[in-house]
This record gives structure tokens, C-alpha cells and sequence, in this order.
């Protein structure tokens, strides 16, 4: 199947539009060059997305692929081209690809792991050396050596790799600061070691808290080097794993369809691969299979299970002449389909399409420590260049002056800063998970600040999304067991999902259900059969009336009543007598009347949208506390999207809860997307947010939760840097004890863990 990803593909008259995969981006400033780059080409307009590392590009006639890649290597990052055009892919061109893309993402996490942790079981005892005068033996700071040099050598390899490309085209970011940092550091003990007095036997680092002046020849700073480093990696390390997981939404989606068909054949049955049909072949869908892709139905009749594609949490009676939708299943008879559309036509594929481009149409996320980084880097830099001019003006020697450079430089470089956003992160996350909630990253935690309207899919997010016995209304002189004991015991033989509701709500009320003596399936009206001597009919009132029989005016009014509220209304009678109406639909769930008033306390305004009737929806929302003027029904996954992003247009900040394919793709384009965790695959990797509970009031404590967090990291940045800060006069004075300046990195470091662990102690909302 070929989705837009693979190709380049015409947009306006004159116009193309493809995709690149850039690499080599380490932050979001990188992005932000990279898009600064390709906009300023003539004729070119370009989104490049850090989080999934592609740039989108519009680009006039007579522009080439190939510029488009040069531009981006001249700024110093890689980018790949899409791949050729193709009509339909064997299935081993498709697995493959698929297996290389997740191949590359693996072996990039799998070696940031290896690095992280080596760093760390090497950092861990430079660090224990340094603080603590007690395990300082003799020769402890060539231990030291040892152990830190190929932290800061093999271990940081990437922030030095980043730093040179950044420099050769004038560019700082964070990477240059850790690089030159931890570079510094480095290169400074080594100084004092071979030619200082660091290196002389039992030299020790005293545990002293006074300022005094020194020329720096007995001070290393190895500790600050390999920490730094073990830190930062780590920070990298999780911000990688979930961004591994950016283009899951697509796979899932297209795995939804069936892998394998029965095509007809010279009037036999052939087992072949999906990938292999071809429009006008006909083949055979029995019950419980997927269709293999859509189609028009040529033979039998049945009822199809479309919510996963639609919202439509009744399944749609379908026979010959009737349309059908690949990836949708077969919940009855069987059915004889003839392809009309395969692969990349496919609604599948197209909802494919609108979950990629909603994804890749979000503006790249401006991380926090990436903005003050932006300012910060350039002026530590500068500091510390005219601290060295300001000490070498004055007189002092070469090596105080250097001294105090390399200070300014080793208390600005930001250790907690690589704790700040990760620890408070792995606490919200970890207790969210404890709540059914799953942050996926920190890009996620800005927006939740800023939501104000919050749209709710109904299938299976306000309501159960199974169909449900509600109600039974009786006729008079029959008994209420009586009735559930005949209908359920003639629908529990059929396999249709409305019988199953009735079968499953009888049986509980009841007990054990008999076993009919006679069965017969009428389709598209109901079942008929004889239970206990009975002569029973179930189903709707078309087929009563085929038996001459009617509804008495209280089952008629019964039977309305339950229509107008958008429920299934089914008519039960046996031995010449109507004797009941049974209310079927999508049963509201418990929690979600409650979950409403939590989001309107948060300050959101819940708007239903689903693609099931108005009147359905109407019932529905009045019974959760939703405002009529705030229901949108009978929409299909395309106007999803168009519904988000006409209330985006509309000024407001849009959460999306959802959890069906269906929802995929307005999730993505969301500003906010929640997916409850009882959904598709598809929904819940297009998600932010997932809500592993299946219960709606996770959404509002997800958002309490997620505004927790980011008020967390944004303290924790605040005073990872103000440590910094303060002490940067004290460094450039000279002033700075190496012991004051470890101490001070470390009490900023534990200070950052100390207050992200307080989000251990959050609470859902009594």
C-alpha cells in the first residue's frame, strides 16, 4: 500500500509536494534552521517537524529534489528523498521498508543506551572520588582519569559532534555549551595533572565551603566533566524513546487491514495475498472476517461492524448493491464483494493520508531549556571569554585567568538542566501510569496549559461502545422473565451484535437461557424460531407485521419514544401476540456524566462529536451535561478533521478524546489528543495522551496532571539555572572554591529530583 510518505505528489497547478527525512537534528533550534534555510529558497515553502524529523515541502516547477537535499546539507543535517514512485509494492518491499524504519529507530535508541550506560557506571565513582575526602587514596585522581576519559571522549561524542557542526556554520545551542563545558573541564585537569600539582601523590580535594583564591594548578574538575555528560545523555535518552514512536500512528492504521483474501477464481475459491487483488475481482467475506478492501456487495447480505471507520456504533445491515469499506468487519451472513478501489484509493489509506499530514502540519515544539538555551549559550560564551580578557588586562597570570574562564564556563554548564525536564517527567509519567495515564513527552505538557475546548468522541469515550439492553416494556398479562427467557434464548443463536446485547442482557437478568428448538435468520428484519413449545419472533416490526401481527398502542408508543432517544427498538411476540419492545443502543457510561463536570471545572468547554444520528447524540449528551449547541453528529473521519480545525481557526485551543481509527486523525491534528487505552492502536499512537482506564474522568486528571508537571519543569528550570547564575560573579572573580562549585551542582541537582518527586503525591479529583 502506498501511502503520500513514499512519494512526491501534485498539489496546485505547478506545484509539487514532498517529504524529506532530515537527520542529525538534536533539539528544536535545529528544526527551526533547518525550515529558515529551505523558506528562503525561491519558490519554496517548507514545515520541518522535529518531533517526527521531516520536512514537508512545497516547492514551485523546476525545483528539484536534489537542491531541496543540498540546502539542507549546506546547513549541516542530512536529508533522504522520497522513495520512487510505485504503482502497488510486493509484499516484501512493504515489510521491508517497514522493518528498516523501525531497524534505523532502534539502533539509534539501542547505541544512546549503550552510551548512557557506560557514562553512568564510569561517572558514579569520579563523582563519589571527588565529593567525598574519605575514599580519596593515594592515587586516586589518575583513578579518576581512567574512568572519566572516556565518558568525556566516547560518552559525550554526539554533543561534540553537534557542537563542530553548529560552529562551522555560526551557530550555539545547548550542545555547544555541554561540549565546550565538560571539553574544558577536561582539558583543564588534564593540564593540572601533567603539568600541575594535581597529579603529585596524595593530593585530595578538601571538603571546604570558604571562597579562596587559587592559581588552578591543584584543581580538577573530572567530576563536573563525566557528570555532566552521564546527565545530559540521560535527558537524550528518554526524549529518543519517545520519539521512536512518532510514525506508529501509520503503521497502525494501515495494519488494520486484512493481510489475506479469498478472491472467486474461474468460479473457485483462491486463497492470495491483499496486495495481490485488483479492481473488479470479486471475493468472499464470511462472518468474523475483515473486508479486504472496499467494495460493492455482489452477493448475500449481512450486518457490517463500521465503527472503527465511522462512529457508528450500530452495525449497518448491508446486501446486494450496498457499499463496503476495507478494514471493516463481517459481523453476520456471508458476503460476496467486488473490489472497486485498492491500495492507496482505499479509505483506509486516505485516513492514512490525513493522519500524516495532521501530524507533520504541527508546528515544531519549542522546548523550554531549547528558548533559554538560545540566549544562555552565547552569553556564558562571551563571559567567559571576557572574564579570560578581563583577568589577563589586570595583570593576573595566565593561569588565574584561565582559571576563572574555565569556572564561569564549569558552573554555568547546566547539570541539573539535564535532570530538570527527564526527573519531573519520569515522576508525572510514572504516577499518571499508576492513574491509567500515559504522557507520551514533554512537547505534550505546553499544551495542556493552553486547551480550552475539549472535543469528545461518543463511541466507546462517553458511551460503552457496545451495544447494551436498556429497557423492556411488557404488554399486558405477560411477565417481564418470561420475555427476556424467549427473545434471548432465540437471540443468543444468532450472531448478529443487537441479539448478542439481548442474549447477554437477558441471560444476566434470568440465568441460563434455553436452547431454541427450531432457528431461522431472516435477514435484515430479525429471527424466528420455537423456545419451549413457543412460536417466537424477534426482531423489528416489519417482521411482525409480515405475520399479521401489530403492537398494541402502549408497545407502539414504547417503540417511538425509544427511536426519538436514538435507541434500537426491537418487537418481541410469540404464539400470535405481540408481548414486547426491547430498548438496545450504545449504554452511556457511568462515569462520564461526572467526567464532563470535571473538564468545565478545568475551564473547558466538552463538545460531542460523533458519527452516529443527531438524535442519538442529542440523547446522549443530555445525559452527560453537554449543551445541545455543543453536538456535532453524523460526521465522517474527514469532517473529524475539518470540525478541529474550524474551531482552531475559530481562536480556541482544541483536546481531542477519541479511541477508534476513526478518531486517528483528528487526534493528530488536535492541539491536545487523548486516546482512551480501550481503543484501536491507531488512536491511541495518534494520541498525546493515553488513558489507559477506558474511563473518561482520566482525561480531566490527565490534564490536571500534565499542568502539574510542566509547572514542575518549569520550576525546576528556573533554579537550575539561578544556581548557575548566582554563582557565575563568583566564578569570574576567581572566587570559586572547585569544591563550592561541585557542591553547588550537585545541591541544584538534588533540589531538581527533590521537587519532581512531589508529583508522587498526586491525586485524582475526589
Amino acid at each position: 500500500m502506498t501511502t503520500t510518505s513514499d512519494t512526491a505528489r501534485g498539489t496546485t497547478a505547478g506545484t509539487t509536494e514532498v517529504e524529506l527525512a532530515i537527520g542529525g537534528m538534536t533539539c528544536a533550534s535545529c528544526a527551526a534552521r533547518v525550515e529558515k534555510k529551505l523558506n528562503r529558497m525561491d519558490g519554496v515553502t517548507a514545515s520541518v517537524n522535529y518531533a517526527t524529523e521531516k520536512a514537508k515541502v512545497s516547492m514551485d516547477e523546476g525545483i528539484e529534489v536534489a537542491d531541496l537535499i543540498a540546502t539542507v546539507e549546506a546547513t549541516g543535517y542530512t536529508a533522504t528523498p522520497p522513495a520512487p514512485a510505485r504503482a502497488e509494492p510486493g509484499p516484501e518491499q512493504e515489510s521491508g521498508t517497514a522493518e528498516n524504519a523501525q531497524g534505523d529507530g532502534a539502533d539509534e535508541l539501542r547505541t544512546l543506551r549503550q552510551r548512557l550506560i557506560g557514562s553512568v557506571v564510569l561517572a558514579v565513582p569520579v563523582i563519589a572520588l571527588a565529593m567525598v575526602p574519605a575514599l580519596q587514596f593515594t592515587y586516586w585522581q589518575w583513578l579518576s582519569l581512567t574512568l572519566a576519559a572516556p565518558v568525556v571522549v566516547w560518552g559525550a561524542w554526539p554533543f561534540h559532534r553537534a557542537a563542530w557542526v553548529n560552529l562551522r556554520h555560526g551557530a550555539a545551542t545547548m550542545d555547544t555549551l555541554i561540549s565546550v563545558g565538560t571539553s574544558a573541564a577536561m582539558l583543564w585537569s588534564l593540564w593540572a595533572l601533567f603539568f600541575g600539582t594535581a597529579g603529585e601523590p596524595g593530593m585530595t580535594h578538601p571538603f571546604e565551603l570558604s571562597i579562596s583564591r587559587s592559581d588552578g594548578a591543584g584543581n580538577i574538575y573530572l567530576e563536573a566533566a563525566a557528570g555532566v555528560t552521564a546527565f545530559i545523555l540521560a535527558g537524550r535518552y528518554f526524549e529518543a524513546r519517545s520519539k521512536r514512536k512518532a510514525g506508529a500512528a501509520l503503521r497502525a492504521l494501515l495494519e488494520l487491514g486484512a493481510k489475506e483474501v479469498t478472491v472467486l477464481r474461474d468460479g473457485r475459491e483462491v486463497r492470495v495475498r491483499t496486495e495481490e487483488l485488483a479492481v473488479g475481482d470479486r471475493f468472499v467475506v464470511r462472518p468474523g472476517e475483515k473486508i479486504a478492501t472496499d467494495g460493492t456487495v455482489v452477493e448475500g447480505s449481512s450486518a457490517v461492524d463500521a465503527s472503527m471507520l465511522t462512529g457508528e456504533s450500530v452495525p449497518v445491515e448491508v446486501s446486494v448493491g450496498d457499499n463496503v469499506t476495507g478494514a471493516t468487519l463481517n459481523a453476520g451472513g456471508r458476503l460476496v464483494v467486488e473490489a472497486t478501489r485498492i491500495g492507496s484509493d482505499t479509505q483506509l489509506a486516505r485516513m492514512a493520508r490525513l493522519v500524516e499530514d495532521a501530524q507533520n502540519g504541527k508546528a515544531a515544539a519549542q522546548r523550554l531549556a531549547d528558548r533559554i538555551s538560545a540566549v544562555f549559550v552565547p552569553v556564558v560564551i562571551a563571559f567567559a571569554v571576557a572574564t579570560l580578557g578581563f583577568w589577563l588586562g589586570s595583570g593576573a597570570s595566565l593561569t588565574a585567568a584561565f582559571t576563572a574562564a574555565v569556572a564561569v564556563l564549569i558552573i554555568a554548564c547546566p547539570c541539573a538542566l539535564g535532570l530538570a525536564t527527564p526527573t519531573a517527567l519520569m515522576v508525572g509519567t510514572g504516577r499518571g501510569a499508576q492513574l491509567g495515564i500515559l504522557i507520551k513527552g514533554p512537547e505534550v505538557l505546553e499544551t495542556t496549559r493552553k486547551v480550552d475546548t475539549v472535543v469528545l468522541d461518543k463511541t466507546g469515550t462517553v458511551t460503552t461502545g457496545e451495544m447494551t439492553l436498556l429497557a423492556a416494556h411488557v404488554a399486558d398479562g405477560t411477565g417481564r422473565e418470561e420475555v427476556l427467557r424467549l427473545a434471548g434464548a432465540l437471540e443468543n443463536a444468532s450472531e448478529h451484535p443487537i441479539a448478542q446485547a439481548v442474549a447477554k442482557g437477558a441471560e444476566r437478568e434470568v440465568g441460563a437461557l434455553p436452547a431454541p428448538e427450531d432457528f431461522a435468520n431472516v435477514p435484515g428484519l430479525g429471527v424466528q424460531g420455537v423456545v419451549e413449545g413457543h412460536a417466537v419472533l424477534v426482531g423489528r416490526e416489519k417482521l411482525l407485521a409480515d405475520w399479521s401481527l401489530e403492537l398494541p398502542a402502549p408497545l407502539a408508543a414504547a417503540k417511538e419514544a425509544a427511536e426519538q432517544a436514538g435507541r434500537t427498538a426491537i418487537a418481541v411476540a410469540w404464539d400470535g401476540r405481540a408481548r414486547a419492545v426491547l430498548e438496545v443502543a450504545d449504554a452511556v457510561k457511568p462515569t462520564s456524566a461526572e467526567a464532563i463536570r470535571r473538564l468545565r471545572e478545568l475551564g473547558l468547554t466538552p463538545v460531542l462529536l460523533t458519527g452516529d444520528n443527531r438524535a442519538v447524540a442529542a440523547s446522549v449528551a443530555a445525559e452527560v451535561g453537554i449543551a445541545a449547541d455543543d453536538v456535532i453528529a453524523e460526521v465522517m473521519p474527514e469532517d473529524k478533521v475539518d470540525v478541529v480545525k474550524r474551531l482552531q481557526n475559530e481562536g480556541r485551543s482544541v483536546a481531542m478524546v477519541g479511541d477508534g481509527v476513526n478518531d486517528a486523525a483528528a487526534l493528530a491534528q488536535a492541539d491536545l489528543g487523548l486516546a482512551m487505552g480501550t481503543g484501536t492502536d491507531a488512536a491511541i499512537e495518534a494520541g498525546d495522551l493515553t488513558l489507559v482506564r477506558g474511563d473518561l474522568r482520566a482525561a480531566a486528571d490527565a490534564i490536571r496532571l500534565s499542568r502539574r508537571t510542566l509547572g514542575t519543569i518549569k520550576g525546576n528550570l528556573f533554579w537550575a539555572f539561578a544556581y548557575n547564575v548566582a554563582a557565575l560573579p563568583l566564578a569570574a572573580a576567581g572566587l570559586l572554591n572547585p569544591m563550592i562549585a561541585g557542591a553547588a551542582m550537585a545541591f541544584s541537582s538534588v533540589f531538581v529530583v527533590g521537587n519532581s518527586l512531589r508529583l508522587r503525591g498526586f491525586k485524582p479529583a475526589a
